[in-house]
């Protein structure tokens, strides 16, 4: 795709980040609006009923904080995704999603794990990536900026702090990786340059040797006699 169809501003870009953050808003309201808890819908590894999690887990959240943590992450990443990324976007969403729920149900402790984290760690994983692997100009600055605002959020992948899925984190991160080496051909890419010759190289041979061709018609050492 070219980088100018690519770079176009559309609904999406903005539509699915406010979408999902009301809708994550809006399940939180509900559970304090009717005093219900949703956390036994988050996933709990390595059972039937805790695979339902894997659908559910990125919309439940424990708390205000929880969720104000995840919120402004995911319209930064969601944002910069849909811009830069569009045409796998919903793939790397919605089938990244699943893999990093799937995968927290594999390897997490037995407990229920809860909230957009993965996706939030999905994303952060896959546009860092996928940026420096294409070696786009545009696309390493976003990956500058997007480690220089959640750099530190590599911590949390790993087991230091308790009551954090860090599996979950972890998921999420791995399944960014791995997407950002599949989609590395689609979307934005670095193009290879081609060499076009110009007339100024027409002026030297293959050797590099200045070899100017010859202008037919040019006078030699021919004589020119006037009639008289």
């Amino acid at each position: 795709m070219k980088e100018q169809d690519q770079l176009k501003i559309s609904k999406s870009i903005f539509l699915i980040p406010v979408a999902y953050i009301v809708a994550i808003w809006f399940i939180y309201w509900i559970e304090i609006q009717f005093d219900l808890n949703f956390n036994k819908y988050g996933v709990y590894p390595r059972t039937l009923v805790g695979f339902r999690g894997v659908f559910l887990t990125h919309f439940i959240h424990s708390n205000v904080s929880h969720l104000f943590n995840n919120s402004i992450p995911l319209f930064v990443l969601l944002s910069s995704l849909f811009y830069f990324y569009k045409d796998v976007a919903y793939k790397v969403l919605l089938l990244g999603g699943f893999f990093t729920g799937f995968l927290t149900w594999c390897i997490a402790r037995e407990s229920y794990h809860i909230g957009a984290s993965g996706i939030v760690y999905l994303l952060f994983s896959f546009v860092f990536f996928s940026g420096i692997i294409k070696r786009h100009y545009r696309l390493v600055a976003l990956s500058l900026i997007i480690i220089f605002l959640y750099g530190s959020m590599i911590w949390y992948v790993f087991p230091i702090k308790e009551g954090i899925s860090w599996e979950g984190h972890l998921s999420g991160f791995l399944v960014g990786v791995i997407f950002a080496i599949l989609y590395r051909h689609k979307g934005i890419v670095k193009e290879e340059h081609q060499f076009t010759e110009t007339e100024f190289d027409t002026l030297f041979d293959e050797h590099g040797n200045f070899a100017p061709p010859r202008i037919e018609g040019e006078l030699g050492d021919e004589r020119i006699e006037d009639n008289l």
